[in-house]
């Protein structure tokens, strides 16, 4: 064949070689099926279990520190021994794609407080703080009033806050965080209220600055499976200054408006959502999408047909979502969400059935 011949035929196959390798690099561009998520144990080595709050570490915190942005907290309820209100252990975990078996947890904080709750918040000049309600045998019988702690970004305590009226039983918390300037909602699960603490931080001091209740009368009562039921998740909207807040007693989700702001107490707020889908709703927060995500906790309502659910709802009341977190009831507690764009991780919940954090996100396609 002459040289012509084949350089004749290759041009002629080149538009054909474009074709197939074309079509072959857009089917290796194809999104993965496979959603980004990843599971790791909650539990360290002293064997707490039960972790109930989770706390994403936001953008802009410190990076001198023993956590860092993007790094998820988990506050353990119970101790070893599985008995309620007595765990005293903050672990960390930093999504990297690496998990923890059972017992190797990292932990961020060691309590000298027992009953580490879902109270659990990171301020991105630097603080962690956190909740407790404690018990000295697993039972109402021996529960107590409790505190809110503040831990340094290297897992040292600062300061531990109590009031024998406005931090009765600190059971969630959320934060609208201005930087030097915090407020703190907090739920009390033992006198059924919530509260605002106004704080400022400087790069090395927090400061408590006033004390404010601003809603009251949401049902709490003794609770068989769950220790204690009252308010619990608060979910804080900046754009609106509204405050929602999860009521498990009575199955319903209020919005305390001017949340920043008001010095006068509501009574409960205004329903937003309250329907068949709420089994004792525990942990609230917002989605990137603008909607609001609660984890039934069971103790109300409870069906074994829908356990441990996540249930998806609009800020109008609408429906939209569940999914069962665990098989068993009673997995569902703790759960937190990341805002601000671009976190390549921006959903975090717990199993507390098997004692697992799930981190995942949830704007792949």
């Amino acid at each position: 064949m002459s040289k012509q011949s084949i350089l004749g035929r290759a041009s002629r196959l080149i538009p054909i070689i474009a074709i197939v390798s074309s079509a072959f690099g857009a089917a290796q561009a194809a999104p993965p099926f496979l959603p980004k998520a990843i599971n790791t144990s909650t539990m360290p080595a002293n064997g707490d279990v039960n972790p109930y709050g989770v706390a994403f570490v936001p953008a802009g915190f410190p990076s001198d520190g023993t956590v860092r942005a993007g790094d998820a907290l988990v506050a353990n309820f119970n101790n070893s021994g599985n008995l309620q209100g007595t765990g005293t252990t903050i672990v960390q975990y930093h999504p990297n794609g690496s998990v923890a078996p059972p017992g190797t947890a990292q932990v961020f904080f060691t309590s000298r407080l027992a009953g580490l709750d879902t109270a659990l918040g990171v301020a991105r000049a630097g603080f962690v703080f956190v909740g407790n309600v404690p018990t000295s045998d697993g039972s109402f019988a021996t529960i107590g009033q409790g505190a809110l702690q503040v831990i340094d970004r290297n897992g040292h305590l600062v300061a531990t806050w109590t009031d024998s009226k406005l931090l009765d039983g600190p059971w969630d918390l959320a934060l609208d965080d201005d930087g030097d300037l915090v407020h703190i909602f907090v739920s009390n699960v033992l006198n059924g209220t919530v509260v605002r603490l106004d704080v400022s931080i400087s790069a090395s001091k927090v400061t408590l600055l006033h004390k404010t209740l601003i809603g009251k009368g949401y049902p709490h009562a003794p609770n068989a499976a769950a220790l204690v039921v009252g308010p619990t998740g608060l979910a804080f909207d900046e754009s609106s200054g509204t405050l929602y807040v999860a009521s498990t007693a009575d199955n319903t989700i209020y919005a305390i408006a001017n949340a920043s702001n008001t010095d006068s107490p509501v009574e409960r707020g205004m329903v937003v959502f309250s329907n068949e889908h709420l089994r004792g709703p525990l942990a609230l927060r917002l989605t990137p999408n603008g909607h609001l995500l609660t984890a039934n906790g069971d103790a109300v309502n409870a069906d074994t047909t829908f356990p441990s659910e996540l249930v998806e709802f609009t800020k109008a009341g609408q429906f939209i979502r569940q999914f069962d977190v665990d098989s068993s009831q009673g997995g569902a507690f703790g759960l937190d969400t990341r805002l601000d764009s671009g976190a390549p991780y921006n959903f975090a919940y717990i199993d507390d059935v098997t004692n697992n954090l799930t981190v995942a996100d949830v704007t792949e396609p």
